[in-house]
Formats: C-alpha cells, structure tokens, sequence
C-alpha cells in the first residue's frame, strides 16, 4: 500500500512545488476579478498600446505587496496581444538615479532591443538626443515603448533631468510611450519638482498587504488539488478533504496569524507553503497540521534563541534583570544597576542561587560577548565596564520562549519575566 502511494505522492508533491514556483499561477486569480489591480493597470496599458497615446502611472504600496508579480503579468499578457507593438525599457532607482548612468541604460536597452549598435563612449546628451529620436521613431511605427522605473522616488531626487526629459518628450504628437513607476513610498508623485509633475498623469494604484482571508484563500487556490488532474480520483478527495479540514481549524488560525504577524508578504507565505509541501507525508501522500506546524517554526528560528538555549542560570538571571528595568522604564542602567535589581530579587524571593559579584561580572562580559546584550552608546570608550550604560539585544518575547525551553531554569525565573509581562 506505501509502496502503491509513494509514487502517487512524488506526483502530487512535485505538482504542488511546481504552483510555487510559478509566478503566473501564484496570480493567476488576479486575472479573473475586474476590479483589481492586474485589470485596472492591463486596461490602461493597453489602452494605450492600441489608441497610440502616450500614459504615465504609479504604482504604490509597501515591499511584497504584488506590484512587480502584477506588471510582470500585464506585460506578458499584452507581449502575447501585440507581439511586434511593445518594447519594454527597465531601470531601477538602486542602480539608475543618476541622470547619466540612466541615459546610457536606456540607450543601451534600445540598442539591444532594435539591434543596433551601441556606443559605449556617447555622452549623456548624445544618449538623451538618441532616446528622443527613438521615441519619434517607434510611435511613427505604432510601437510603444513601455518604461518601468524601480524605486521610482529615487529618481525623484536631485534635478530630475531623465524624468523631465522623458515625460517632455512623450508631449509630441509622434511619440508613444508610457511611464511606470514603482515605489514603497506612498508620497512619491509628491517628490516630484513642478515642471515634472506638470507632465505626469497623476494615475496611482494603491497595492495594499492581504488580509487573513485573503491569503487562506491564496493558499486554498495554491495547495488545493484540481479534480481533473492525472492523480487518482480517490486520492484528490481524500486530499482535498483533509486540507479544508485543516484550513477550518481553530489551531491553523493562529498558525496563520503568527506567520503573518511577522511578514504577511507573497513571497514569506510562498516560502512557507514550500516548507509546508516538503514536510509531506509520502507514504500517504497527504498534509497534516504537524506540517504547518513544523514549517511555522523552521520560519520562526533565530539565532538569538539558540543563543539563549545553553545560558547558565546566573546568566538568565542578569537577562530577566535587566528586561525587569526595561519594563520599569528605566532608560539608562549599568552593571551595578542590574546588581541592585539581582540583588532585590534574592531578597524578595529568598533564593538559593546568590553568586559573589565577580562571578556576576564575568557571567556579564560573557553576555556582551555573546552578543546578547550591548552597550547603550559609543561614548565612555574609556569609563570602566561596569558603569557604562548597556541595552537588551533581545526581546521579552524570546527572552520568555528560551526561559520556556531551558529545563533547568528556576521557577522563580517565570514567575518574574510573567509578572512583568501582565502588569
């Protein structure tokens, strides 16, 4: 029976692997709906393309968002539509926000994409000249020439010569092209100087985060296997079966608010279904919530917690020390600041762990060594250790999982980090 279900797991695994990987089939429903981003952008590309007017737009929205998947897909489709009308010029503000570097960029792709000889010796003038030339040239041939700015609203500092001169030339009667501009900055038209935005259209699309129902329903389309495939019938439905039941679970609620508590992007939630799949059960072919589960901490994992995992208790001891003044808002403190806390705790709690000061102290270099802990500023270079001011590196909620993990932490420990945490 595993032997029969191996193969068919193989199958399905790599199915699943391969939905991943796709960008395309990622977005795909994107292409069904006309009132999202994919329609609004395509229509106006395409508007353009087959009026033969020029355009200009900006898409905004924090990083993971879509906004490059969703233009990469509208330029494929229309590259389809209108094979031989379309030529696309990229530039990245990372790498293009000089006026010169970005002439000569563009320049190049243009030489490249009309199979021409390009001068690596023009000068910026010579290139811009070369650029306007093109522009008349392709409209005259009822091509459009489609750029797209990466960090738009870095080239929207300094003096703006590229966008100026590009957006000059798309007034002509004979050119034809369109501008779009990709930014995290919601405020990037906002950059722009009087006389550039004078020419730009004003069109923005606003690309926001998903929600918890949209990205469950994003991992419903991605994991969820069709009918009609070539796997066996009776295996789909099982399969299905089991996943709807794991995706209506209490317990995968909060899998999914933890995941996206940190990073609610496309490509953090495409990593984490990649674990996901992988985690396969392959003698049944099937996913469990032991698989989420599982992933979810694979994503989860930081240095600083593996770090906390082979501390001495004297060590823990300083670190709940120093979280306890944290708490109590106490800005600057130093290593004998932390004593006097210790030195409470012991009072109050009447604890057999009392350690002599110098112990304390190496205990507390070997923290800074470790990197658990810093000091609060650069200055006092030459003050003695003890009395220079020094920070957490790590937060309370690692600071209470290592305490959680560490079976020899005394109780004494909880009870204080908790304490602290539900005053």
């Amino acid at each position: 029976m595993a032997a029969a279900a191996a193969p068919v797991a193989n199958q399905a695994q790599a199915v699943l692997r391969g939905r991943l990987c796709d960008p395309a089939f990622v977005h795909s429903p994107l292409r069904s709906s006309p009132d999202t981003n994919y329609s609004k952008l395509k229509y106006l590309v395409d508007s353009s393309v087959s009026e033969a007017c020029n355009n200009s737009v900006l898409l905004l929205g924090p990083r993971g968002c879509g906004k490059g998947a969703v233009l990469d897909m509208v330029l494929e489709d229309l590259k389809k539509e209108h094979p031989d009308a379309i030529s696309v010029i990229r530039l990245n503000g990372m790498l293009h926000s000089d006026d010169n570097c970005a002439t000569k960029e563009i320049a190049r792709q243009l030489c490249l994409e009309h199979q021409l000889s390009f001068s690596k010796m023009a000068s910026s003038d010579d290139n811009t000249d070369f650029m306007i030339d093109m522009l008349r040239e392709c409209g005259l041939a009822h091509k459009t020439v489609i750029f797209v700015l990466e960090e738009f609203d870095l080239f929207a500092q300094g003096k703006q010569r590229l966008l100026y001169s590009l957006l000059d030339a798309m007034q002509t009667l004979t050119s034809q092209a369109v501008v779009i501009g990709i930014s995290c900055r919601l405020d990037a038209d906002q950059l722009l100087e009087k006389r550039v935005r004078s020419r730009f259209s004003h069109r923005k699309l606003l690309f926001v985060p998903s929600s918890l129902d949209g990205i469950q329903r994003l991992m419903e389309h991605l994991l969820m296997l069709d009918k009609d495939s070539s796997l066996p019938k009776n295996y789909v439905t099982e399969y299905n079966s089991r996943l709807t039941s794991i995706f209506g679970n209490k317990k995968f609620k909060g899998i999914l608010g933890s995941l996206t508590d940190a990073d609610a992007t496309t490509s953090n939630i495409l990593r984490f279904l990649f674990r996901v799949v992988s985690d396969m059960d392959m003698e049944s072919g099937l996913l469990s919530m032991e698989c989420f589960t599982h992933a979810l901490s694979c994503m989860q994992r930081q240095p600083k917690l593996d770090s906390l995992q082979d501390l001495s208790i004297l060590e823990l001891y300083i670190l709940v020390c120093m979280n306890r003044l944290e708490d109590k808002e106490q800005n600057s403190y130093n290593f004998n600041s932390i004593m006097k806390e210790y030195r409470s705790i012991q009072d109050a709690y009447k604890t057999s762990d009392k350690y002599a000061t110098t112990v304390c102290f190496r205990a507390f270099e070997h923290l800074l060594d470790r990197e658990l802990i810093t000091f609060a500023d650069s200055k006092g270079r030459n003050v003695a250790l003890e009395y220079r001011p020094v920070k957490l590196l790590i937060s309370s909620r690692e600071l209470a999982q290592s305490l959680e993990l560490n079976t020899t932490c005394p109780a004494v420990l909880q009870k204080l980090l908790d304490r602290e945490r539900y005053m």
